[in-house]
């Protein structure tokens, strides 16, 4: 799931600074689960906001509401209403969720109140990894379900570099072990140890822009136009 953590208070009142009604919105999704923008963190960030306009003197009145995900059109619509009697809205959702809100109320300002840092797995609660770089040519299939992109220092697609420690660390990764001696462990048990001889093409990193997605089988269901349009 995506990961987020929340930005400094001093930011984020700085950019609130100046709107009398402020709904804090909430975000149930992956910002929730990462304790970072779920009901919870809204109701919290709106009452410590609460405290820093008491502080300042200020007259700013905050609320906060939580919607299943900021990141689909058909859950903001639960909270048109609330749209309606606030100034601005300091979204706990992720960077996609942000937009998605911001397109959704073009009129209204928006802010994060989040910053989105990568998808990742729970490691323990408040505790989180990333495992995923979403580069769109995933190699899982041939590293044994260990991803170099995230896992390697160098990100390396053909490894290892040669630089791997006596005792299986990583030369650049401090305290970390070298992945594709791990991928290496993982193929060899698995049997499929030839699959690391399987040279890989360098990843083309060159910006592609914002991308669209339709799923197979959803082809017919969508116009040339619809797909193209923001």
């Amino acid at each position: 799931m995506i990961k987020a953590t929340r930005k400094p208070l001093e930011e984020i009142s700085s950019s609130v600074k100046g709107y009398g009604r402020i709904l804090v919105l909430g975000c149930g999704g992956c910002t929730s689960v990462c304790l970072a923008g779920g009901q919870r963190e809204s109701l919290e960030l709106a009452d410590d906001l609460a405290q820093v306009a008491r502080a300042g003197g200020s007259t700013q009145h905050q609320s906060s509401a939580t919607v299943e995900r900021q990141c689909n059109p058909v859950f903001l619509a639960e909270i048109s209403g609330r749209i309606a009697d606030c100034d601005c809205v300091l979204s706990t959702a992720c960077g996609a969720g942000v937009q998605n809100l911001s397109d959704a109320f073009p009129a209204l300002p928006v802010f994060p109140a989040l910053d989105t840092l990568f998808i990742g797995v729970d490691i323990d609660v408040g505790l989180y990894e990333e495992r995923c770089r979403h580069c769109a040519s995933c190699m899982l299939a041939y590293t044994g379900g260990i991803c170099p992109v995230t896992r390697c220092a160098k990100s390396l697609f053909n490894g290892p570099c040669g630089g791997t420690r006596v005792d299986g660390g990583c030369e650049v990764g401090e305290g970390k072990s070298c992945a594709w001696l791990e991928i290496h462990d993982r193929l060899k048990a698995q049997g499929r140890l030839d699959s690391i001889l399987s040279l890989r093409p360098p990843m083309d990193w060159v910006d592609r822009g914002p991308a669209t997605l339709v799923q197979v089988g959803y082809e017919g269901r969508y116009t040339a136009a619809k797909v193209a349009a923001p």
